[in-house]
């Protein structure tokens, strides 16, 4: 498996546009329709890839600081439209919990009216007053299930960080294992070349003497036959 950076990087990005593509299709596409119990079920749907999203743009900055110089910019770009993308559909699913919100308070107050002559309908203003605060309950529960939920998952992701940054720095140690295991195969191989060196070096004087002592041994016989 390549487990180089860029792979890393590209790996994780391809991981947030899809998850990206889900929450575009909840909030944008055929999930835009949806009404009542399924729309607030697909908005906390999207809160949790949300969190899931955050988390992964979270790891493609800390992938990003181990690209090489020379090959970096087109991921700092990618990187900066993670991030826009991000952001925009987190405000997006904000207007429409509110939105949400909002539909919900209304349409307690309208079914508390009555279309009688009376202005203030049949219904007491105490107990329009108790299906609005029934109805705020409501989504104030609904809004610490979500926070819960979200709260699990940040959890979740940060152990899962957690164990990426542990595989990272076992990958870095063992890199740095190997580039001193290559500085020591340099130094023996350097050592290697210098006694070979002297070796040769040492045949060549020893050759040198060997070539000195029969040339004089020969000079001497020269001298004592010839004369």
């Amino acid at each position: 498996m390549d487990q180089t950076p860029t792979a890393l990087f590209e790996s994780y990005e391809q991981d947030f546009r899809h998850i990206i593509s889900s929450i575009s299709e909840k909030l944008e596409g055929s999930g835009k329709n949806q009404l009542g119990e399924q729309r607030k079920a697909a908005l906390r749907k999207v809160e949790i890839e949300l969190d899931e999203a955050d988390d992964i743009v979270s790891q493609l900055e800390v992938e990003i600081q181990g690209i090489p110089q020379s090959v970096k910019t087109p991921y700092l770009t990618r990187l900066k439209q993670a991030k826009a993308d991000l952001t925009k559909y987190k405000k997006l699913s904000k207007d429409l919990h509110s939105q949400a919100a909002r539909t919900d308070l209304l349409g307690a107050f309208k079914s508390g009216t009555s279309s009688s002559d009376d202005p203030y309908g049949e219904r007491s203003d105490r107990t329009r007053l108790l299906a609005g605060t029934e109805t705020l309950n409501d989504g104030s529960r609904r809004i610490t299930e979500s926070t819960s939920l979200a709260l699990e998952t940040e959890t979740h992701g940060a152990d899962i960080l957690r164990t990426l940054r542990g595989q990272r720095e076992q990958i870095e140690n063992s890199r740095n294992m190997l580039q001193t295991a290559d500085i020591h195969i340099d130094r023996a191989s350097g050592t290697l070349k210098g006694m070979i060196q002297q070796m040769y070096k040492q045949r060549f004087i020893l050759s040198a003497i060997g070539v000195f002592f029969v040339v004089l041994i020969c000079t001497i016989l020269y001298f004592k036959i010839v004369r």
